[in-house]
């Protein structure tokens, strides 16, 4: 029997997780959490019998323990409930699935407590890659990619496995994009964009944040700085391909001139079942690849002009250091303005840009170093909207 705690557990990979374990019986649940849906996770802990469940917001936490109060669940709230939740000495696996810089406090504790982590919260690696991924060399724990891209690279590499460095055996990595719901596009054409526009995206099911910052391809520039910390290589070394059929799901092309990639429909539960699983492959139900049935893959160039968050990326990861934290916040920050129709859909890229341009780069920030930079990066983000308005 597996044991698995949950952060995130009401979101999209939340509750595809959970389907994963309503199929395999040697899973279990021993903990849950999420931000404020108290209603879903009252139907989570009355099917899967935590041990604990946390809510961000006391407010929510106290409701909920109102409504399961006939269980036994021990019910927590806030970070410290985060944290508990972590290292929570029944569990094995964290699956960090959260949205936002509020993961890394959780996966480092989760770490340090000897935890293997099932990473889906791509901010923790692009802010603090540099303290996650030697910590977890360090106590001998597994981070394990659930992003589609980055399992696919990990599976890729499966079979390279062996002496040697792995890094060392690569000449590339292609991380494909799906282009998102306005590929082909120019700015002019991106002038009226809505966010109920941005949220229809062609090929997958994510949560609002993701989706559009997959329309921006500030998403895949997330996923740029993740994979250099999850695969040791430079940036050089990672090219973006635009793949619209969302198919291959990223490649591996090593040092001899071989390419090697993974293929299957785009589904997330395929890359989250081979996390909590791996390294064995178990059987799982669902539409298969059928490549007469698709007759050709494409693949393009990425439109870096015209989706300047892409762009913005490779440039905050060339600067390294809180610069990564400048970027992701500040789009976080915009991503929400543009949600709520305060900003257009171009001024995300354009308020990333203007809050990284007035960055004083720390070199090697610590965890509180990058959370105030989160702070501050907000806060110019609505200084900048508030005197506009």
């Amino acid at each position: 029997m597996k044991k698995i705690a949950i952060l995130g557990s009401t979101g999209s990979i939340g509750t595809q997780t959970l389907e994963i374990v309503r199929e395999n019986p040697d899973l279990q649940v021993v903990a849950l959490a999420a931000g404020s849906n108290v209603d879903k996770m009252e139907e989570q802990i009355r099917e899967f019998r935590p041990l604990t469940a946390c809510m961000w917001l006391e407010e929510s936490a106290a409701d909920l323990r109102a409504r399961v109060r006939d269980l036994n669940v021990k019910v927590l709230s806030g970070m410290e409930g985060l944290l508990e939740t972590a290292v929570l000495p029944q569990s094995q696996v964290l699956v960090t699935a959260i949205v936002g810089m509020i993961g890394i406090r959780p996966t480092i504790a989760a770490i340090e407590a000897g935890k293997d982590i099932a990473l889906a919260n791509k901010e923790t690696l692009v802010t603090a890659g540099h303290i996650i991924m030697p910590l977890a060399e360090k106590h001998n724990v597994a981070v394990l990619p659930v992003d589609s891209e980055h399992s696919a690279i990990f599976q890729s590499l499966n079979g390279e496995r062996g002496a040697g460095r792995e890094s060392a055996k690569i000449e590339k990595i292609l991380l494909t994009a799906s282009g998102g719901p306005f590929r082909g596009k120019s700015r002019a054409q991106l002038q009226g964009i809505r966010p109920e526009d941005a949220l229809k995206h062609p090929n997958w099911n994510m949560g609002r944040k993701v989706t559009i910052d997959s329309s921006t391809l500030v998403n895949k520039g997330l996923e740029v700085m993740e994979a250099k910390w999850l695969f040791g290589v430079d940036l050089d070394r990672i090219q973006v391909v635009v793949h619209p059929q969302s198919i291959l799901h990223s490649a591996v092309q090593f040092v001899d001139g071989a390419i090697i990639a993974q293929l299957g429909t785009p589904d997330m539960k395929l890359p989250i079942q081979y996390a909590l699983f791996y390294p064995d492959r178990r059987p799982m139900g669902g539409k298969r690849a059928d490549l007469f049935e698709l007759g050709r893959l494409t693949f393009e160039k990425p439109d870096t002009d015209t989706f300047r968050g892409l762009a913005l990326a490779y440039q905050a990861c060339r600067t390294g250091g809180s610069m990564p934290t400048v970027y992701n916040a500040a789009n976080e920050k915009a991503v929400q303005l543009f949600l709520d129709h305060q900003i257009s859909y171009l001024e995300i890229a354009e308020l990333i840009g203007e809050a990284m341009e007035r960055h004083d780069t720390i070199r090697d920030p610590g965890v509180e170093e990058i959370l105030e930079t989160e702070r501050e990066a907000c806060e110019f983000i609505s200084g900048r909207i508030g005197h506009k308005l």
